[in-house]
């Protein structure tokens, strides 16, 4: 079982007068959605680069299956173990959708022919149709291209996902198809779910909402 823990986790920017994160203990678990709520400036988004890999804690371990990431093959963790979901998108514009999501399957060493039909699988599961599979992400709506963002996330066979305001440029509709398909993976598919947001829908429908204020990280 795929878990991410946080022992006394503190993080300080060069030159800065203060943390961003300051003393953070939490563990994450498979078949769970978590939700970090707080304001701006609170932390939340460092701590989401903190369990990405993306920085190395000032002080305290990041650990993924008890093993701390400052051990780790950074580049395969990212590619292989933990997965993002962006605001943003962040779909290659030049990539049709179903090529999205084979690129981070061909990344891992698939072959196109056995990555093909595994992305069109994905799709399919997450409400793309045949049709919007041909298509490059700007003839999709903003919900449609979180989607396909979220069967991306699904291809490197990655338990852990993360989310960085994943609902944030959509409408109410399209707010709970994604928050839906989320709480699914989590629930009946054994994901770890971790979502930093500031949609309370999202923390509502989470299993553990945590409020993160001042660098600090607290039950919400």
């Amino acid at each position: 079982m795929a878990t991410l823990s946080l022992e006394n986790v503190t993080y300080t920017y060069k030159n800065a007068q203060k943390a961003a994160v300051l003393g953070v203990s939490c563990r994450f678990e498979e078949g769970k959605v978590y939700a970090i709520v707080g304001p701006s400036g609170s932390g939340k988004s460092t701590l989401l680069s903190l369990l990405a890999g993306l920085d190395l804690p000032t002080d305290g371990e990041v650990a993924f299956d008890g093993e701390s990431l400052v051990g780790l093959d950074l580049d395969r963790y990212r590619r292989e173990s933990i997965s993002m979901i962006f605001q943003a998108f962040h779909l290659f514009p030049l990539l049709t959708v179903l090529e999205n999501v084979c690129f981070p399957m061909e990344l891992c060493g698939v072959a196109p022919k056995d990555a093909r039909p595994r992305a069109e699988a994905l799709l399919e599961g997450v409400g793309i149709t045949k049709e919007q599979m041909g298509r490059f992400p700007s003839k999709l709506s903003g919900g449609e291209r979180q989607r396909v963002a979220i069967a991306r996330s699904l291809a490197s066979n990655a338990r852990i996902i993360l989310g960085d305001e994943p609902t944030g440029n959509l409408d109410g509709a399209n707010t709970q198809n994604i928050i839906d398909i989320l709480c699914s993976l989590a629930h009946e598919k054994g994901y770890c779910v971790i979502i930093v947001t500031h949609d309370m829908e999202v923390a509502e429908a989470a299993d553990v909402a945590l409020r993160m204020r001042d660098g600090e990280l607290r039950l919400a």
